[in-house]
């Protein structure tokens, strides 16, 4: 039975904070969590992000911050760029690595909110993210740990002043949940994280959190303000489009891929959405990018 599982991170060389790039074994870990707060900058590879119950495509140059206890999970699409492999610069801290009071100081006080913002997943974009991205990168090379903490203040405090961002699971933000609703919610998530393509089943699910089947689906949509059934078409919806804009494979396949048993099914929940159907989904799609590539060439 897949859970989230919870890793235990130990700096190395004298440093109170993680800094590391990794190859495609990044995109290998599981759907997983952590007591340390989490920067990561994806510079090879695209896919799928899952921070708590949210599901989002993510490519190269992907800026996310991560709060404590925020379960999480970068999953390579099979295809080209999995092929190609995948790579990202990933910064791990705990929130008093430079001490119990040091972000309460009042020069901190932005990184302070961002910190408090971070429980729901923050990624940022536009100017803010290749600012970031090109530091981040810079940092990489470093060898001297005095200047890494440094860097990564200055990073801290580039995101923590920017409006160039998005919440991304702001229906289930960690700071509002107890560590034992943490701990039961997380290996749920996991579960569907991992199996919505397949056949998911509610029994399960509600085993996994040590409930019966009427029980946990009050706890559910209290703790992610959806339903069980609402979070599976969600995900699987999610993974439909990408497959549309991003394959030439039949619609049928797609739905069937995407964990719909029954094609018919797929449309209606996918036009219930999108309010077009897969197939005019996708042309709007192609009609919107040739538009772009013609613009580009002009």
């Amino acid at each position: 039975m897949i859970k989230a599982s919870f890793e235990v991170l130990t700096p190395v060389n004298g440093q109170s904070f993680l800094f590391r790039k990794f190859d495609k074994s990044a995109f290998d870990v599981p759907y997983h969590f952590h007591p340390e707060y989490e920067l990561t900058c994806i510079l090879q590879g695209s896919g799928k992000r899952y921070v708590g119950s949210h599901m989002e495509d993510f490519a190269p140059g992907d800026l996310v911050l991560l709060g404590p206890n925020l379960p999480h999970c970068w999953k390579l699409e099979q295809g080209k760029e999995a092929q190609a492999g995948g790579s990202a610069i990933v910064i791990q801290f705990d929130g008093a690595f430079l001490g119990d009071d040091f972000f309460n100081k009042n020069e901190l006080q932005h990184i302070k909110k961002l910190f408090q913002r971070s429980g729901c997943g923050v990624s940022f974009n536009s100017g803010t993210q290749t600012a970031v991205n090109h530091s981040l990168l810079a940092l990489s090379k470093e060898t001297n740990n005095f200047k890494l903490m440094v860097g990564l203040l200055e990073a801290l405090q580039r995101l923590a002043t920017s409006n160039e961002y998005v919440l991304l699971d702001q229906n289930m933000a960690v700071g509002e949940r107890t560590i034992a609703e943490q701990e039961r919610i997380n290996p749920v998530l996991a579960y569907l994280v991992e199996n919505f393509r397949e056949q998911v089943s509610l029994n399960e699910a509600a085993g996994i959190a040590n409930m019966t089947t009427n029980a946990f689906c009050k706890y559910f949509k209290k703790i992610t303000r959806k339903t069980f059934m609402e979070t599976i078409i969600e995900y699987r919806l999610n993974y439909a489009i990408q497959q549309l804009v991003q394959t030439d494979k039949p619609i049928s396949e797609i739905s069937f891929e995407s964990g719909f048993g029954d094609v018919s099914h797929f449309y209606k929940m996918f036009k219930s959405k999108m309010h077009l159907s897969p197939l005019n989904y996708r042309k709007k799609f192609m009609r919107n990018l040739n538009g772009e590539e013609k613009m580009a060439v002009a």
